[in-house]
Formats: structure tokens, C-alpha cells, sequence
């Protein structure tokens, strides 16, 4: 009897103790971190149009400090469009895309002028093969800042005798392209054929 019972009492000390070594969660997280060692990322976010949303999409988010890369519609006269109201080209809208990046890691300048090295700012209404409104190109400014660095690096091109039809536009609702889109070369395998890097600055 008394072996039993110490078995038993083993059996709860161990539970007990097992327990102590376990994750603490609280609101959807496990506290695995201290709070003084955890480092909080700052994000950012830039919004832009250059053609077909793909090729814009597969070349940004491979840049260093860049989280994410949304393809998706802007600028348009209606809500939540579908790509076939966007291809019709009655819907106002560009192809465009929304990137999240740290700044600490890229800047809104250094991913504005790898913007302007993927696709070519002098066509319009078009990129190479793809012909249509909804492939302008466009930099949606979220604020003066961003404004007026797209603005100087627009003027630099310029400069170098680049007939830049990029427009500057303040930013209005963005909407997320159907889930076919995102990521397409990546899941397809496949690389962009209205997109490439040619150096500009």
C-alpha cells in the first residue's frame, strides 16, 4: 500500500515540475522571448504601378528588406475590381503593387530606384508587349516625403535625357488582386517577359 502511494506522489512531483518548463501563452503568442531581448521590426509601406503586376512583384520582393509584396488594383472608379474588369480598361484602375519593407534595411528612395530599373518609365499606356491603361506607370506617395523623393529622382532621369511619363499620385485605396495572382512566377516557375533590370542611376 504505501509502495502505491509513493508511486503516486512521484507521479505528481513530476507532473508539476514538467509543467514549470513549459511555454507560457497569452494572447495568441508563446512567450519563448524574454520582453527585454525582443526586437521590434519597423515596416513601411510603398505602393507602385509599372506594368504588368507580376514581373513589378517577382523582382521587389527579392530586394533585401522587403517583407512583403501584394499585387493588386489602384486608382480606379469602383470597389474591389476584378482582373476582368481591370483588363476591360473601363475601370480606371492600374495593375499595381503594395510593398511592405524595413527601413532600416532599404529605403524608400533605394526601392524607388530599383523601381525605375525594372521597368521602363518612358511607355505609356503600356510595358513592352502589354498594352492597356491598367499598365501605366505610377508611384502612389503615401506622404510629402515620399512625394518629393520620387519627384527628384524623376527630375534626375530626366536629367540623363529620359522622357519619364511616371506619374505621382497620391495614394487611394488599394485593393488585393484574386490569389492566382500572387506570387505567379514563383508558383509558375516561369520568369517576367515585359520585365528586366537596366541600370539608371
Amino acid at each position: 500500500m504505501k509502495s502505491t502511494v509513493s508511486i503516486v506522489l512521484l507521479l505528481l512531483l513530476s507532473m508539476q515540475c514538467g509543467s514549470q518548463h513549459k511555454p507560457e501563452k497569452r494572447m495568441g503568442y508563446t512567450k519563448l522571448i524574454p520582453e527585454e531581448e525582443r526586437v521590434i521590426i519597423h515596416e513601411d509601406t510603398a505602393i507602385f504601378a509599372g506594368g504588368c503586376f507580376w514581373g513589378v512583384e517577382h523582382y521587389l520582393q527579392k530586394a533585401p528588406g522587403v517583407h512583403s509584396v501584394i499585387s493588386g488594383y489602384i486608382d480606379g472608379h469602383s470597389e474591389n475590381p476584378t482582373y476582368e474588369e481591370v483588363c476591360s480598361g473601363t475601370s480606371g484602375h492600374y495593375e499595381a503593387v503594395q510593398v511592405r519593407f524595413d527601413p532600416a534595411q532599404i529605403s524608400f528612395k533605394q526601392l524607388t530606384k530599383l523601381f525605375f530599373e525594372i521597368h521602363d518609365p518612358t511607355q505609356w499606356n503600356r510595358q513592352g508587349h502589354d498594352v492597356g491603361e491598367q499598365y501605366r506607370s505610377a508611384v502612389f506617395y503615401l506622404n510629402e516625403e515620399q512625394k518629393v523623393i520620387t519627384e527628384r529622382l524623376i527630375n534626375i532621369l530626366t536629367q540623363k535625357g529620359y522622357k519619364i511619363v511616371t506619374e505621382v499620385k497620391p495614394a487611394t485605396t488599394f485593393w488585393p488582386a484574386e490569389t492566382y495572382h500572387q506570387n505567379y512566377y514563383e508558383q509558375k516557375g516561369s520568369t517576367p517577359y515585359c520585365h528586366r533590370y537596366t541600370k539608371r542611376f
